[in-house]
């Protein structure tokens, strides 16, 4: 427990964050939510100045690669101060600097690393994704960018326009691939491919109304979009289709790089080689930091083109070294990528017993479950209810003269079905219930009703086993609070094929 007597710590707690609540600005986020002061924390646990130990899943917003104070990271960190080096050093070359971008640039994709430039930006993502967006720009002499529905890219201006919250549009919004809530009624590879040839079409109808842009950003899984992993094949689609059209190709890796999606960066995954790289959050080992990594033949800006007072920041750079190297040494990305699998094994079971749990996501340790309101999924096809849609999910829709008949001769594919309506109240209520077992989880999505798991790389086995615990109690209690009637459905009550998943499956309340 916090220091002082069992009576005089909860006093404290309560304490600051009267005073928080007094001082701070309204746009505060996180702390409204979580009422938690923090005093002191090691890997996944942090404790409060009420003595209380939470998990955290939340880890600093996927910052917290290493889990909190990691022994690699504060002995990169007291290796600087005991050596008297300077700690700012705007954008002078120093050996810590210079071990950083050594070890930044090893783990770069195949085809960057070798003819990459790195641009060390103010310490944070946002800004990174400004200076991509300004390079962009200054290399081909074009303005517009193209983006993407659900992208979340940071909160300075720039950064704002290409996101998908943007309420002053100022670049062109493409639709991005997903199964649960595709914009196509589709989902799948079918709906991914819509969204390409929606994608082309607008490069290249001269009649869109976009002239050819400066520059694509994306992200190779949504985060605050709700946990959205773009498909492989699409995202391969989108470098061809830049690469062959000479438009750069920006991947904003600021939550998805160092391991976090099962690969060391997201785009592994697919294979591709992007022109411009976003990194921050991990990158700095717990502390700020912000850079964009690009082709050379991009970097044609003049001195001073992007600058930043605090973009020599030494103590960042030391931990962001160790971070990288252990990651990499240690093969956290590949142990992301198993252990993200088992633990969304057991999300999906958990699905199969909620109704309200519409959707189960991620890539290695980056995990969104989706709540909905129970209720009717209503099909959107000629399809009756309960119909095998399997063919739809796969573009396969038949036609004259197959031996099912005559089938059907849609001029595209058939939507599958409506998605359930998000519930936010409820996961803004399971958020609360995992904040009274321990656990602090994230919320996200549209409508902020996906419940985010991003556990820091070193989660042991029985640390996850304990989270999804503690996760699965509170959906339980959650759900139970939130029926209108405070019980169960009797088993003769009625429902369509979508509301009920399992015959154990508990129903849950909007």
């Amino acid at each position: 427990m916090a220091g002082g007597t069992p009576g005089e710590v909860p006093a404290a707690h309560e304490g600051i964050l009267r005073r928080q609540s007094a001082r701070e600005s309204s746009a505060r986020t996180y702390a409204r939510a979580l009422p938690i002061v923090p005093v002191r924390a090691r890997g996944l646990t942090i404790e409060g100045a009420d003595g209380r130990r939470y998990l955290d899943c939340l880890s600093g917003a996927g910052t917290l690669a290493l889990g909190h104070n990691h022994p690699v990271v504060l002995e990169a960190v007291r290796g600087v101060l005991d050596s008297g080096a300077p700690l700012s050093v705007l954008d002078l070359a120093t050996p810590v600097k210079d071990a950083f971008t050594t070890e930044l640039f090893r783990t770069l994709p195949p085809g960057l690393a070798d003819r990459a430039r790195v641009q060390f930006c103010g310490p944070a993502g946002t800004d990174a994704v400004e200076a991509a967006l300004k390079l962009v720009r200054a290399a081909t002499g074009r303005t517009g960018v193209l983006a993407f529905t659900g992208a979340y890219h940071g909160m300075t201006a720039g950064a704002l326009a290409a996101s998908g919250g943007a309420h002053d549009v100022q670049v062109a919004r493409l639709p991005y691939p997903q199964d649960y809530r595709c914009p196509f009624g589709i989902g799948g590879p079918a709906g991914a491919e819509l969204s390409a040839r929606w994608t082309e079409s607008l490069l290249d109808d001269p009649k869109s109304g976009v002239p050819r842009p400066a520059g694509m950003i994306l992200e190779p899984v949504q985060g605050e979009g709700g946990v959205i992993p773009a498909p492989d094949d699409w995202l391969r689609r989108m470098r061809q289709l830049t690469a062959d059209r000479s438009v750069p190709l920006i991947a904003d890796e600021i939550q998805t790089g160092v391991g976090r999606t099962g690969a060391f960066w997201a785009v592994d995954h697919s294979g591709i080689t992007p022109d411009v790289m976003v990194l921050s959050k991990a990158i700095g080992g717990s502390l700020p930091l912000a850079v964009i990594v690009y082709r050379d033949d991009l970097d044609t800006w003049q001195p001073g083109a992007h600058a930043g007072t605090f973009r020599g920041n030494q103590l960042a750079m030391a931990a962001g070294t160790a971070t990288l190297a252990y990651v990499r040494e240690n093969a956290l990305a590949e142990r992301a990528a198993v252990l993200g699998s088992r633990m969304l094994s057991r999300l999906a079971e958990l699905a199969r017993v909620h109704d309200c749990v519409g959707d189960v996501r991620g890539r290695g340790l980056m995990i969104g479950i989706e709540l909905v309101t129970p209720g009717l999924d209503p099909i959107t096809s000629d399809a009756s209810p309960g119909a095998d849609d399997s063919a739809a999910r796969r573009g396969d829709f038949g036609g004259p003269g197959t031996q099912d008949g005559p089938g059907l001769q849609p001029s595209g594919p058939v939507p599958r079905h409506t998605p359930l309506p998000a519930a936010p109240e409820l996961a803004a209520a399971v958020q609360r219930e995992c904040l009274r077992r321990g656990l602090i989880v994230e919320l996200g999505g549209r409508h902020a009703s996906v419940i985010r798991l991003l556990p820091p790389l070193t989660i042991t086995d029985e640390q996850a086993t304990a989270v999804l615990d503690r996760l699965a109690d509170a959906i339980d209690a959650a759900a139970h609070h939130h029926r209108p009637d405070g019980h169960a459905l009797d088993g003769n009550e009625p429902h369509g094929p979508h509301q009920r998943r399992h015959p154990d499956a508990a129903p849950c309340a909007g």
